[in-house]
């Protein structure tokens, strides 16, 4: 049969409440599936990946905490991640480590005595709203459920909690206190805070004393040899392909009249659209706030806006979009009677007393049966087809199977043949368009048998790998355009920077910058500033330069002379520059802190002393393969 193909923190953290340290620990557990990490998994007994000192890192420790990581990766990047190439990525050392840190502080905690009781422990995990039953109370099933699912017992969990609120007490101790040096966190504050003047004058090719010459023959052969990787086409694969599409087939397809009258019928929402209007509902807890608010209306007291306001809401809160005169049930006939925009009421609504504000009026929409049976003839026909070619999967099907090549199966099916060179991030017309068709290629090798595929839309396509076309140069007649933009680009930037060291040497002479075109001039730009229609690199280039230097700046696309006139030191007052002090205070702070928490578990293990299984290591990480 066919087959279808388918589509860290910067810082340590501080002590935190109890609370965040349990649901984490719960998260982790229900969202990776403990169930597959059990003991029995590794073979020969084997429970225990190594020891800090005289704590033992369990196997499922590392495994769970591998597989949370390799989760979260594959969530940032958006598809799933192979553990080989998490491994490339180094995420198994770094999770190795993460575990040994965790195992360091608990061995340490437990060392000079830090814990807490079971009161506090049976706290937390009675408050928890995984373990609450429907009165909002602790179950116990559910707690024992919880648990036995996860492959956990109740001593082990509570252990968990009781040795995480231990590790974040100690870590606590460790982080707390930093302070930010003044020295330091003035020299930062005034190099992020600092403030430059500038003039910019932006050079174009209106600015060149004469227009840019057109090309010769030899420019465009010269320049073509000399970027040959830009106008080399990829290695691809060369593919043949038969294909069945439906939009091909649909046109001999036969529509019956009846069908057609009855997917109208059917349908007749989408033909026959009421008239509508767009209506915001402001609703009263009595008839009579409801008539006081429309009487200060009538009298100009206040608009609809102010009293939507008045009844701490917003406009999205009470807009009912685009609604028919049955959608709005008794307070229809109100709101129809309108005939431009105005507020209707009170009339009572399904909440009560309201008043309704119609913002426009959208006339009835048909659609007859004749005017629509072009694009229902349309859809039939496609649907159709797509029955036709699901119809025929097992002739093709038998077609491939008996031998026959797809240079037959196209003639005896009457399926298209066609052949093209699929690049993989590249191709995505004609056929490649097909999500399924791309996947089908990228995953072709040579000497795969063809078979039959059936696409998202119901097409059906075959593959062949003919053969893999190594990169190939794209003859100069076929890239000339290309060529000739790109000689063109870079000839202008050439000529443009001429021109600017010229302006540069006569503003030196004495002449004014402004003289040579429309200068741009900034006044108090810091270095995380923005010119609008500069390059990055501008930026960079001002806070390198010395008062009244003049330089030019070149990226793709731009040329500029560049003018630093003035330095201002950062300001000391006022709200902006206090809250800069303080950002850089805390992230300073934050720096220290973290050293500090890595310096301290550091000297914990190695004082300790790591000892690590490395079979049981690789034993984890067959289980990832």
């Amino acid at each position: 049969m066919a087959k279808k193909t388918t589509e860290t923190e910067d810082q340590p953290r501080k002590k935190k409440g109890l609370g965040s340290y349990v649901v984490w620990v719960l998260l982790v557990f229900v969202m990776l599936g403990l169930g597959g990490f059990g003991v029995t998994n590794f073979g020969g007994g084997v429970t225990t990946l190594g020891r800090v000192g005289d704590r033992e890192i369990e196997v499922n420790d590392y495994a769970r905490a591998l597989q949370q990581e390799l989760n979260a990766l594959s969530a940032q990047v958006g598809q799933p991640i192979p553990f080989s190439q998490a491994q490339a990525f180094g995420l198994d050392t770094q999770v190795l480590q993460t575990v040994i840190t965790r195992a360091a502080l608990d061995n340490e905690a437990a060392r000079i005595g830090i814990s807490v009781g079971d009161a506090t422990v049976a706290g937390e995990i009675t408050q928890m709203g995984a373990f609450q039953g429907t009165a909002g109370s602790f179950d116990r099933e559910a707690y024992r459920f919880t648990l036995e699912r996860n492959d956990l017992t109740e001593a082990q969990f509570e252990r968990s909690i009781r040795e995480d609120v231990a590790r974040s007490i100690l870590q606590g101790a460790v982080v707390g206190g930093f302070a930010a040096p003044a020295a330091l966190t003035d020299t930062l504050t005034a190099y992020a805070g600092e403030r430059r003047g500038f003039s910019l004058l932006t050079l174009t090719e209106a600015d060149l004393p004469t227009p840019l010459a057109d090309p010769t023959e030899a420019d465009l052969q010269a320049f073509y040899d000399a970027n040959i990787a830009r106008f080399t086409r990829p290695e691809a694969k060369r593919i043949t392909y038969v294909a069945l599409l439906p939009e091909t087939l649909a046109p001999t397809m036969e529509v019956d009249e009846t069908a057609l009258r009855d997917l109208y019928d059917q349908r007749i929402d989408e033909f026959m659209i009421p008239e509508k209007r767009l209506v915001e509902r402001l609703v009263y807890p009595t008839e009579a706030e409801a008539q006081a608010a429309r009487a200060r209306l009538d009298a100009g007291e206040v608009t609809f806006d102010d009293l939507v306001a008045e009844r701490g809401l917003t406009l999205d809160a009470i807009d009912l979009g685009d609604v028919s005169r049955a959608d709005l049930g008794t307070a229809g006939e109100a709101v129809f009677a309108l005939t431009e925009p105005g507020v209707a009421g009170p009339v009572m609504s399904d909440l009560g007393p309201a008043l309704f504000r119609m913002n426009a009026i959208l006339s009835a929409q048909e659609t007859t049966f004749d005017e629509a049976r072009e694009s229902l003839s349309a859809e039939m026909r496609v649907d159709a087809a797509r029955r036709a070619i699901g119809a025929r999967i097992d002739e093709i099907d038998d077609l491939l199977a008996s031998g026959a090549d797809l240079e037959e199966v196209a003639q005896d099916a009457g399926m298209e043949l066609a052949t093209l060179d699929y690049i993989p991030g590249q191709s995505n017309e004609g056929i490649a368009a097909y999500p399924d068709f791309r996947e089908a290629a990228e995953a072709l090798q040579e000497g795969d048998f063809p078979e039959a595929i059936q696409l998202d839309d119901g097409a059906l396509v075959a593959l062949r790998l003919d053969e893999i076309v190594p990169p190939t140069p794209i003859p100069l007649d076929e890239a000339r355009d290309a060529v000739t933009e790109g000689w063109r680009t870079e000839a202008l930037q050439a000529a443009l920077a001429t021109r600017a060291e010229a302006v540069k040497a006569e503003v030196a002479a004495g002449a004014s910058l402004g003289s040579f075109g429309i200068v741009t001039v900034g006044r108090d730009i810091t270095r995380d500033g923005f010119v609008e229609d500069a390059p990055p690199a501008l930026l960079d280039t001002l806070f390198r330069m010395t008062e009244g230097d003049l330089q030019l700046v070149q990226a793709d696309g731009f040329t500029g002379l560049l003018r630093l006139d003035a330095i201002r030191p950062a300001e000391t007052e006022g709200e902006d520059a206090i809250a800069l002090r303080e950002a850089i205070s805390i992230r300073a702070q934050q720096t220290l802190a973290q050293d500090a928490f890595q310096l301290f578990t550091n000297a914990l293990s190695n004082e300790a002393g790591i000892q690590i299984d490395q079979t049981a290591v690789n034993a984890v990480h067959a289980q990832f393969n």
